[in-house]
């Protein structure tokens, strides 16, 4: 009867061990749960963006106007008889030289 005291208690000390601290813990589980929900936000930010860009095609697929706003915004590009106008701050340090 004492043996199997002593079995009975080594079992259940062994198994609090393994809930607590080991892999399986719920320490364990609360960072799993913390990265799936990171991934999960990361996941609905690039579904969000892919709907963007998936918009943007389907602009420029079907709509000549939208063509020539993102050749202008991306490219600079400006039409024949147009006067193109660069406008510099001068407090821009990008613009100044040691």
């Amino acid at each position: 009867m004492r043996w199997l005291l002593i079995i009975l208690v080594v079992l259940f000390v062994g198994l609090q061990t393994r809930l607590w601290f080991g892999e399986g813990s719920i320490a364990h589980k609360s960072e799993l749960d913390r990265q799936l929900q990171a991934q999960r936000d990361k996941n609905q930010q690039l579904i969000q963006r892919n709907k963007r860009i998936a918009e943007e095609v389907k602009s420029l697929k079907n709509n000549l106007g939208s063509i020539e706003e993102k050749a202008r915004e991306d490219l600079g590009m400006i039409k024949q008889g147009e006067t193109f106008y660069l406008v510099i701050d001068e407090n821009d340090s990008l613009l100044k030289h040691d």
